[in-house]
């Protein structure tokens, strides 16, 4: 379950007293500018950073090895209070506590800022990433890839300012899920953006957009039959205490940004700004690496302390679920219009050139 945190300053009851009609799927008010005054800051200075994930989470080891890098970077100018999910409301509720100014810094993943910025939906399409691990990493901590986005977030009142992967996204139900046909009925929960619904409408399944603090329940309860997430969300959340069998067919990564209120950025003084962004470059260089030593570790302690099964597809069962997700494509340049088919035909792109850079390194014995 979500860890709760307790201090809630008076700015933050306000802003969620305002949001207390908002759901997962919708958040009711209106962005406005941020003022800031151009006087010289009185140090130190507390910067919020909320998070979407729970204490112990990928997003969690990002916000812990942000905040020493920020107060040492600053000389301890700059303080970073952090908030799990749960502390000051829903995904898309942060969203909104961002683009307002309330928080400083937040979390924004894909299943549900796909609502807002059609264009970030992208992310949450099937076989789109690269099955090489390296290019991904490559890919997601390039400059190319956040120009590509930037504008698209700019016109929401938020300055991206990375994305971080999380890991690939793993089935869970009480059965194997080898072909789209086991998808047929299949009650599925995804995060509450239109586009995350189609990618799994696509192999027959019928999704149902709901809270992420709410999925265990619904699991237990048997109103979904399964779920998707990365490994170390399945354990830390005890998914795989209430499910069967997991499947790793890996479709997509779960791929989160980290975004700002794109005013406050722009009026951060220049010692501040340029603390951030190194920063930021400093915790990016090893984001890859620990989710992946923490999706590993977790899946060891699934192993060991259940009996859950453990399918991995072969390539021919995941070139049918990826034939049956191509027409998902379409349904997102609909929904993104003639940028999001830029943004898409240019990320495959990207993913192609990188893997063409890495074969030819391996053929060149370069590491």
């Amino acid at each position: 379950m979500p860890i709760f945190c307790p201090r809630l300053i008076p700015l933050l009851v306000l802003t969620l007293i305002s949001l207390a009609g908002c759901s997962d799927n919708q958040a009711e008010k209106q962005p406005k500018a941020v003022s800031v005054e151009n006087e010289s800051p009185k140090y130190p200075v507390t910067w919020r950073f909320a998070l979407e994930e729970i204490e112990g989470s990928v997003q969690h080891s990002y916000a812990v090895a942000f905040k020493e890098r920020i107060e040492s970077r600053s000389d301890g100018n700059i303080e970073l209070d952090i908030f799990p999910y749960g502390s000051l409301g829903t995904s898309a509720q942060l969203t909104e506590l961002t683009r307002d100014g309330s928080v400083h810094l937040a979390f924004a993943s894909p299943g549900h800022l796909a609502n807002t910025v059609p264009e970030v939906g992208v992310f949450t399409l099937h076989f789109v990433l690269s099955d090489d691990n390296d290019v991904n990493r490559r890919l997601l901590v390039s400059n190319e890839l956040l120009d590509l986005f930037s504008g698209s977030y700019a016109e929401h009142d938020m300055k991206l300012l990375g994305f971080v992967p999380e890991g690939w996204m793993v089935w869970t139900a009480n059965k194997p899920l080898r072909t789209p046909k086991d998808f047929d009925g299949f009650r599925i929960r995804t995060m509450t953006a239109d586009i995350s619904a189609e990618a799994y409408r696509a192999y027959g399944a019928d999704p149902h957009p709901t809270p992420y603090s709410q999925v265990y329940s619904d699991l237990q309860l048997q109103r979904i039959d399964g779920q998707a997430n990365p490994v170390f969300a399945i354990e830390e959340m005890g998914f795989y205490e209430v499910q069967s069998t997991l499947t790793f067919a890996r479709p997509a990564q779960f791929v989160a940004s980290v975004v700002s209120n794109h005013q406050w950025y722009q009026d951060l003084p220049d010692d501040q700004k340029q603390w951030l962004d190194e920063a930021l470059a400093d915790v990016a260089a090893q984001t890859y690496t620990r989710q992946a030593e923490l999706n590993e570790s977790r899946l060891a302690k699934i192993r060991e302390d259940s009996n859950v099964s453990v399918v991995e597809l072969t390539p021919e069962q995941r070139k049918r679920f990826r034939e049956a997700s191509l027409p998902v494509r379409e349904l997102y340049a609909e929904a993104a219009g003639k940028r999001g088919q830029h943004i898409l035909d240019t990320l495959l792109g990207m993913i192609e050139r990188l893997e063409d850079h890495a074969e030819t390194e391996g053929e060149n014995g370069e590491t």
